[in-house]
């Protein structure tokens, strides 16, 4: 899901929020943004770990969340932003 935060916030323009179905899926996905943006020169800066069910991805005005299924329910960013509009959702 890609919500545009822009309008209510100023965190960051959008937020990515995606779920892993394993560690190792989270792994690799944010391996995959990560070396996919530093082709374009973006470093980012990053939290937590696929042993913890959430990964932080922040580049600024973009910043991804990746987070197993419970941690996503946990979390419920998609509750918590709700007034953010969404740009993209696939399921």
């Amino acid at each position: 899901m890609l919500l545009d935060t822009h309008p209510i916030s100023v965190l960051a323009d959008f937020f990515v929020i995606a779920t892993g179905e394993s560690e190792r899926q989270l792994k690799a996905i944010a391996d995959d943004i990560q070396k996919t943006l530093k082709k374009r020169s973006l470093m980012p800066r990053t939290e937590g770990t696929p042993q913890s069910g959430w990964i932080l991805i922040d580049y600024g005005s973009v910043i991804a969340h990746l987070f197993s299924p419970a941690m996503r329910d946990y979390y419920n960013l998609e509750e918590l932003w709700v007034k953010a509009p969404v740009v993209v959702r696939i399921r």
